[in-house]
């Protein structure tokens, strides 16, 4: 699944044009390398997003095309 695609429907950010924006600044890193939006995220992937002041450590744990607001929580594992 698209990097973009996959931060909008786990629920780490809102909205995808701005998971675009994320990455095309910079902002988002797969397994300690900067990542365009448009690559693929694989389960047992480490994703490193700064928002803001805060930056947040994540595994994937699954890959779901859609989810509802409770499935969303189950895609990913804080580190």
């Amino acid at each position: 699944m698209r990097l973009d695609k996959f931060l909008k429907v786990s629920r780490l950010i809102k909205r995808r044009t701005v998971a675009n924006e994320a990455c095309d600044a910079g902002r988002v890193k797969i397994n300690g390398k900067v990542a365009k939006a448009s690559a693929e995220v694989k389960v047992g992937d480490v994703l490193e997003i700064a928002l803001g002041t805060r930056e947040v450590r994540v595994e994937v744990t699954e890959i779901l095309a859609t989810t509802k607001k409770e499935e969303a929580k189950e895609m990913v594992r804080y580190l």
